[in-house]
């Protein structure tokens, strides 16, 4: 009876110590795990920290890029493309304009009824009208045909709130989003389709012609009197109800600046001199590179796959179409090395921009105590169930990080500009203000990423300046500002 007993006891302390050892080698690799976890975060901290004095060097270097874009085309990273937009609205703009909005598989037609000086704009109506699959790949006649009849149908249905003086014709600005070689303020060639169009005879054409001609077939009484893109017609959004804006960024999917820079400042500009002596300077800022922007294995692995490899490189570290992306190339990497998620790694998060950056956003600006929003969006985009608070704080940390490094690169942007345009300096102009105008979702909706960049600003430029610099927004770029160009280059100004 008494080996019975003792042998008993041998089998349950061999268990206990089995289950102990159990227990011990779990604590032990999760807490090696959850160590690789930290390393990987605190790794993506440092290669995306962003102190003042390396937001300075960036702004010297696009400072420098913009000089040597504005002396010379192909001299820089930046194009800066000279847009033929000479004058910007003044608010005193009178009478009814229309804007074009072609950028994608839809297009908007409105019509702007401007009041004059103190009036601002009586009314407006918008139509959107979906382009139909066959045209984003059949003949510019076809496309251009169905957008000249939609333009048609929209000014016959126009009550007598909108109407034309007797004698003039309606007059269009177009905003097309697609590239283009600008030679004149309502003429550029065609370089490229974009957003799955692919129409080859349009290719090298004029754009604006292809327009007219169909405008002409469908005996519109209408001309198109301005060629712009987003960015451009932000800033004369911007200008319209405020003389001070200088420059416009568009912060969106992707990101854009414009600014008005004086035409004796810019050597390849051969042209006459403008009454306004200014010239608005389309800096097609996403393409900006420098060797201190601060990139991480991350952003070369999502260049690397990218449609644009070694393009873009701005764009991809600060706009909405890559900050969800990279948040989700840390969290593999982190499920990869760390099991953040367990011993798998959930299937949908090897999919490449399954995390949108409105759902990053969400997450970022999840206040609850227990990260119920963050919860919930690792389960509905990734279907990762009950994670714990530990990991969804992580998660956290990550948008921060992302976020906070576009925000304040996008600021340094910013200081660029005002270093070239010589505001970056308190000024003998007491009172002076230089304002910003803002657009874009990623702007309008991103608290924490706009909140960020405009502190950067004023931290970059110093209390005493910030008090002259205004980032405000402008909405609608697109259409209320291609309609406002239109209006301030009318063919009818000094009738």
């Amino acid at each position: 009876m008494r080996k019975v007993v003792v042998c008993a006891t041998v089998i349950g302390a061999a268990t206990a110590c089995a289950v102990g050892a159990v227990v011990v080698h779990r604590y032990v690799r999760k807490c090696r795990r959850w160590g690789r976890v930290t390393e990987i975060l605190r790794e993506l901290e440092e290669k995306c920290a962003t102190p003042s004095w390396k937001l300075k060097r960036i702004a010297d270097a696009m400072n420098v890029e913009m000089h040597a874009g504005l002396a010379s085309e192909g001299g820089s990273k930046l194009k800066m493309l000279i847009t033929y937009v000479d004058k910007l609205p003044t608010g005193y703009e009178e009478g009814l304009y229309y804007a074009l909005d072609l950028g994608g598989t839809n297009f908007r037609v409105l019509r702007v009824q401007l009041g004059g000086k103190d009036g601002g704009i009586i009314s407006q109506e918008s139509t959107e009208v979906s382009i139909p699959p066959n045209l984003m790949v059949g003949t510019s006649a076809e496309l251009f045909d169905y957008i000249a009849a939609e333009l048609g149908k929209f000014v016959a249905q126009e009550n007598q709130d909108f109407e034309v003086p007797p004698g003039r014709q309606r007059e269009i600005g177009f905003t097309f989003s697609f590239p283009v070689m600008q030679t004149l303020i309502a003429s550029g060639n065609l370089i490229k389709w974009t957003k799955g169009f692919n129409i080859e005879d349009a290719v090298g054409q004029d754009v604006v012609e292809e327009l007219m001609k169909a405008i002409r077939k469908r005996t519109l009484d209408m001309r198109v009197i301005a060629l712009v893109n987003d960015t451009v017609g932000t800033l004369a959004g911007g200008r319209y109800t405020n003389k001070n804006v200088i420059a416009a960024i568009i912060l969106g999917t992707g990101t854009n600046a414009a600014y008005v820079e004086r035409v004796q400042a810019i050597p390849k500009w051969h042209g006459p001199l403008p009454d306004s002596g200014d010239m608005v300077i389309n800096m097609e800022w996403g393409n900006f590179r420098s060797s201190h922007l601060p990139l991480t294995e991350y952003d070369q692995a999502l260049d690397a796959e990218s449609l644009n490899p070694g393009e873009q490189i701005f764009e991809k570290i600060i706009s909405g179409m890559y900050l969800g992306e990279i948040v989700r190339r840390v969290l593999c990497k982190m499920a990869e090395e760390g099991l953040l998620f367990g011993d798998n790694v959930p299937p949908k998060l090897n999919d490449p921009f399954i995390l949108r950056t409105p759902d990053m956003s969400a997450m970022h600006h999840d206040s609850s105590a227990d990260l119920t929003v963050v919860g919930s969006k690792l389960k509905n985009v990734f279907g990762i169930s009950d994670t714990s608070l530990e990991v969804r704080k992580v998660v956290v940390e990550i948008c921060n990080i992302v976020a906070t490094r576009g925000a304040r690169l996008s600021a340094a942007g910013i200081l660029g500009i005002l270093k070239k345009l010589g505001k970056d300096t308190i000024s003998d102009g007491k009172g002076e203000k230089n304002v910003i105008a803002m657009d874009g979702g990623l702007y309008e909706h991103y608290t924490e990423y706009s909140k960020c960049l405009e502190n950067t600003v004023k931290e970059l430029v110093g209390e005493d300046v910030s008090e002259s610099i205004i980032i405000e927004h402008s909405n609608d770029g697109s259409g209320i500002g291609a309609a406002l160009l239109a209006a301030s280059h009318s063919q009818y100004l000094d009738a």
